[in-house]
């Protein structure tokens, strides 16, 4: 479905960025994200204008955030850098102006950004995950031995996409029939670059608005019924969610569907672009099992799902030697800060042997760190090691299409062939 709204425009000729002018710079173009053309851009901006400021852009006047400390300085301060809806939101894509407000709870400041995420966070805690870990293994198992050999076919439809709906599915014990919804509704939740675009922004909202219908009929059947595990029913029969408004359901639902979707499925993938690139390093996976966590982290470390998120600026500020006024967006950009030399040596190597792979910001930084996290790298961690226990090589035949878009980093599709040993 995310190709009914992806960018029909050729990407942008590939130059020397050093060639231009550096206000001019615009990094929020999706068109960038064809063969990872940003990451040049990305470079000078680190080092020359860390904190860069375009007056010009789709999404109008914003700063770009681009080195490690930078980012994490902005997360450490909420209460100057706000995430809330009411001032813009987490994406470049300004909600004010727009019929969904996403008034989800990272779009929120405290209390109730605390209030609503303690709420929904024991459905991904340590006992869930020891739950849920036979299951993903058992699926990922079924799935990765149906899988034809010698046979071209898509990566993304037959394993990132399936696992991740299947696991989404289970969180929410969303009806299985109509699990394939799931994908398509966290497509149009990311699609932040066609709310650019009147016509597509408003086939974007009908999308959200029948997501949100169906999953208000869920969840008043979950509020009558006595309380289970899954997602809906602990916010069903919890204090601060029970009697959520029309916005904060339908935001809230958004970020559970796109989290529990978007970012795992584009790593999956991602893998395969990493070990295809670097088969060295997958032959010392191979070699040594004990790398399977590094592989995982790095994985997720150069893929940086979500390439931004942003904050608005509540109250004026000086910020590394800018002056940055009361109103003003700011945009941190994961993608570059992930791939900052000064904390990550050759950042766009795939490298199992770094030590401090870890501190990637894929995922975040402060109070609103990804919730997920811990079950996004579970199901790849077990992807890893049962490819592994099958002896399963994985080649790129063609190129991935990739989404053009400056939010989601993913894929439309990713042709492949496997051998089993």
């Amino acid at each position: 479905m995310i190709a009914e709204f992806k960018s029909t425009a050729s990407a942008p000729e590939v130059v020397d960025p050093y060639s231009v002018p550096i206000e001019q710079i615009d990094v929020s173009d999706p068109r960038l994200s064809e063969d990872e053309k940003w990451k040049l851009y990305f470079k000078r901006l680190r080092e020359e204008a860390p904190v860069h400021y375009i007056k010009d852009s789709p999404y109008g006047p914003f700063w770009s955030v681009t080195k490690y400390q930078d980012l994490m300085d902005v997360e450490a301060q909420p209460e100057i850098f706000s995430s809330s809806w009411k001032y813009g939101g987490i994406t470049i894509l300004d909600m004010q102006d727009l019929n969904v407000k996403f008034q989800m709870f990272i779009a929120m400041d405290e209390p109730e950004h605390s209030q609503q995420r303690l709420t929904v966070a024991p459905a991904v805690g340590p006992q869930e995950l020891r739950k849920h870990a036979t299951l993903i293994r058992e699926r990922t198992s079924g799935l990765l031995d149906s899988l034809p050999e010698n046979e071209p076919f898509d990566w993304v439809e037959k394993v990132s996409k399936e696992l991740t709906t299947r696991m989404l599915a289970t969180l929410f014990d969303f009806p299985w029939e109509d699990r394939n919804l799931l994908p398509l509704w966290s497509d149009w939740v990311t699609a932040v670059d066609a709310g650019a675009d009147p016509k597509l922004n408003a086939e974007r909202e009908k999308n959200l608005f029948e997501m949100a219908a169906y999953f208000k009929k869920l969840f008043d059947e979950r509020k009558s019924a006595p309380p289970k595990n899954d997602l809906l029913s602990i916010m069903a029969h919890s204090e601060h969610l029970a009697d959520m408004d029309e916005q904060n359901f339908l935001g809230n639902i958004a970020l559970l569907v796109a989290g529990g979707s978007d970012t795992t499925r584009n790593s999956m993938t991602g893998f395969v672009q990493q070990i295809n690139k670097f088969p060295e390093e997958w032959e010392k996976i191979k070699a040594d099992h004990s790398l399977i966590p590094t592989a995982v982290t790095e994985t997720i470390r150069l893929q940086s799902p979500l390439a931004h998120q942003r904050r608005t600026v509540v109250q004026d500020v000086e910020f590394k030697g800018q002056k940055m006024r009361k109103g003003d967006k700011v945009v941190i950009w994961h993608r570059s800060a992930n791939r900052d030399e000064e904390v990550f040596p050759d950042a766009d190597k795939f490298d199992v042997n770094r030590a401090n792979s870890r501190r990637h910001l894929a995922f975040g930084y402060g109070i609103h760190r990804c919730l997920g996290s811990r079950l996004g790298e579970l199901q790849l961690t077990i992807l890893i090691e049962e490819i592994l226990k099958r002896k399963m090589e994985i080649k790129k035949v063609a190129p991935p299409e990739r989404v053009l878009s400056c939010f989601a980093d993913g894929y439309h599709h990713q042709m492949v062939t496997i051998t089993k040993g």
